[in-house]
């Protein structure tokens, strides 16, 4: 028998899909995911304020062949664990995670992570990598035409096989 907790799922919070967001920076899309959060009672009233921080500390924006990124913050800003998603119909820089202070990728995706536990943020970490490799799946997400369209394609991109 094994002491192993099994694995979360990597679903979308009812609500937390926005399309086509206008911002400019990376503080007014993680401003605008976070109030809907907020507005919606899956997050406490710190959670936007402790992203904001944290992705100033340790950038989340990832150089991959559609750059996304993938802010989150501590697990007590939390009510309900799950994910939020953006599309970006122009590139809105991100600090570039791992990389020196000032490098930065222009994204057009960004997945929140709204996690109640740290060992659930490193699974989900590890899993969303492996989603946001495949290419296509990443165009397919970007052409959603409204929110309930990309709720139905992110459903089904997170749903699916990693790569």
């Amino acid at each position: 028998m094994t002491d192993a907790a099994p694995e979360a799922p990597l679903e979308l919070l009812p609500g937390a899909a926005v399309a086509a967001l206008d911002a400019d920076t990376d503080e007014a899309v993680i401003a605008a995911l976070a109030a809907r959060l907020l507005e919606l009672g899956h997050v406490r009233d710190g959670f936007q304020a402790a992203v904001l921080a944290r992705e100033r500390a340790h950038p989340t924006g990832l150089p991959t062949a559609l750059p996304v990124a993938i802010p989150h913050t501590d697990p007590e800003h939390v009510n309900r664990p799950g994910l939020a998603i953006a599309t970006l119909p122009r590139p809105v820089p991100f600090g570039q995670m791992g990389a020196g202070a000032g490098a930065q990728v222009e994204v057009r995706l960004v997945v929140m992570l709204v996690l109640d536990s740290a060992h659930a943020q490193l699974e989900a970490l590890a899993r969303l990598l492996a989603h946001i490799q495949n290419e296509d799946a990443v165009r397919e997400l970007l052409a959603a035409a409204d929110d309930e369209d990309l709720v139905r394609r992110a459903t089904s991109w997170l749903d699916g096989p990693a790569a």
